[in-house]
């Protein structure tokens, strides 16, 4: 089965208008688009769109939400040009916890024939309840060919305008540089660059281990409610940012223009 956990750690470094850091212990599900109901049936916690102490619905991807969720990514794959047909596409995301979940980001990575790392797509989700898709291909062709049972060692690099709004303490401009290293473990860097300076960096270091019930029992013990812990973090850092005096833009007319707030201004 080539669905497994992934668990390690997510860090944010955000550079102007001052610097603002934090790190987290996290964990998700990397599945295998087609191996989804395979896994479900094989684990006595994973659920596949029915109510389970751990569940994966379709519908919570996509836009609009899919039904299922292999046949909306290859669709997707083939309305930007690909002919996914013999492809592997593994959803790194997190997993409804008592039936609750948000994703920041979930990333769909999508490999040829060849095991090369043709794609990634970024489905982004933000706190508004909105969902956006950017679906990203590395320049140029040249890739060497891995050894059989072996990942690609190269990291896939692209790079896309921001088109969504994510963080009221964020403008929409901006260019993104994603980088991928999946060999013996994950590791996904993003960094938003404004007026070619460094805004925010993101990375996400994660060690795969096996799908298993008593794997999954063990983060749920050891790292209990990720989910709302997830959300419950995003409006803490968001506090102590909108408290420091960090810029803050509306989301109802995507606004490039900071207002003020009461928290002392932008430094």
């Amino acid at each position: 089965m080539r669905s497994h956990l992934l668990v390690g750690k997510v860090r944010h470094r955000r550079a102007r208008p001052f610097t603002y850091q934090l790190e987290h212990d996290v964990w998700y599900a990397s599945l295998d688009t087609r191996e989804i109901d395979h896994v479900a049936r094989r684990s006595r916690l994973v659920t596949r769109n029915r109510r389970g102490i751990l569940a994966f619905r379709d519908s919570d991807h996509f836009v609009p939400p899919a039904t299922d969720i292999d046949t909306a990514i290859r669709d997707e794959l083939r309305r930007a040009g690909e002919t996914p047909d013999g492809w592997s596409i593994s959803l790194v995301t997190n997993l409804r916890i008592l039936g609750y979940v948000f994703n920041p980001a979930s990333f769909y990575l999508c490999r040829d024939r060849d095991g090369r790392l043709r794609v990634v797509v970024v489905e982004v989700h933000n706190t508004f309840g909105e969902r956006h898709l950017y679906v990203l291909r590395q320049p140029g062709t040249a890739a060497p060919e891995p050894r059989s049972g072996e990942r690609p060692k190269e990291p896939f690099t692209a790079g896309m305008a921001k088109a969504f709004f994510v963080s009221p303490f964020i403008s929409i401009d901006g260019r993104y540089a994603v980088h991928v290293r999946d060999a013996e473990d994950l590791r996904i860097s993003i960094v938003l660059r404004q007026d070619d300076a460094v805004v925010l960096s993101t990375s996400l270091i994660l060690e795969r281990q096996p799908m298993r019930d008593r794997t999954l029992l063990g983060l749920l013990v050891t790292r209990p409610l990720m989910t709302l812990r997830t959300i419950g973090l995003i409006h803490w850092h968001a506090l102590r940012l909108w408290l420091r005096g960090a810029p803050f833009f509306r989301h109802g007319d995507w606004a490039r223009q900071a207002v003020p707030h009461g928290g002392g201004g932008s430094r």
